[in-house]
């Protein structure tokens, strides 16, 4: 009976069903990317403030920074994040032959699981260069593909605000490239986290079926 009572009295304060309500008031999901970790140098800021404010994102990892700091790996993990592959060392991959390809990729899959990543589902090219023989390698892994809907110009120099706006473009399954070593990119989340609330979006998963942006599963 007071087992009983106990539950009646969660439901009517509202904590029983919490989560559902919370998804209920998501009108669509987007896809946050941050490139190019994991370091210490910036990867612990950032999770702060993803977490701070709410939001999960999918890293794109290069395979020589998940081997050499691989507990900041784990950190992205513990902090809810996705871990996609982003190439071993950032090259123009469509420039290279196939076996090399197949290296960057590789190398790459087994840095990100041996630092405690999980094996990753997701592929970044770098630059966003591709071509039918990369892919191919991709698909040999059991890789999406995932470009970007919205370019932040993160990497170019761009303010806070131009992040913000950026962010503010997106819509419903899309997904923006963001970078996490830019000062201006860490004192946007904030911001960012604020609009896409007011938008009703929330930050969701990369589908490794779709390449869109939906619900965390």
């Amino acid at each position: 009976m007071r087992t009983l009572i106990l539950a009646a009295a969660l439901a009517i304060t509202g904590v029983v069903g919490a989560g559902p309500a919370h998804a209920a008031g998501c009108n669509g999901y987007v896809g946050l990317t941050f490139d190019d970790g994991p370091s210490n140098a910036h990867t612990p800021g950032l999770l702060n403030a993803l977490r701070q404010n709410g939001l999960r994102a999918t890293m794109f990892n290069e395979g020589q920074y998940a081997a050499a700091y691989p507990g900041q790996v784990r950190a992205e993990v513990s902090a809810g994040m996705w871990v996609g592959n982003h190439s071993y060392t950032h090259p123009h991959l469509t420039q290279q032959s196939q076996s090399q390809m197949d290296s960057e990729v590789s190398r790459t899959q087994q840095a990100i699981s041996a630092a405690g990543g999980g094996t990753p589902k997701l592929f970044r090219p770098p630059y966003g260069e591709t071509n039918s023989t990369l892919q191919a390698v991709e698909a040999k892994y059991g890789l999406r593909q995932i470009i970007w809907d919205v370019d932040s110009q993160d990497w170019n120099g761009a303010s806070v605000d131009a992040i913000v706006q950026a962010n503010a473009r997106l819509g419903n399954g899309q997904v923006i490239l963001m970078h996490e070593w830019p000062a201006n990119t860490l004192s946007a989340i904030p911001r960012i986290a604020q609009t896409l609330a007011s938008r009703g979006l929330c930050a969701g998963m990369i589908s490794p079926q779709t390449g869109r942006a939906v619900a965390p599963g």
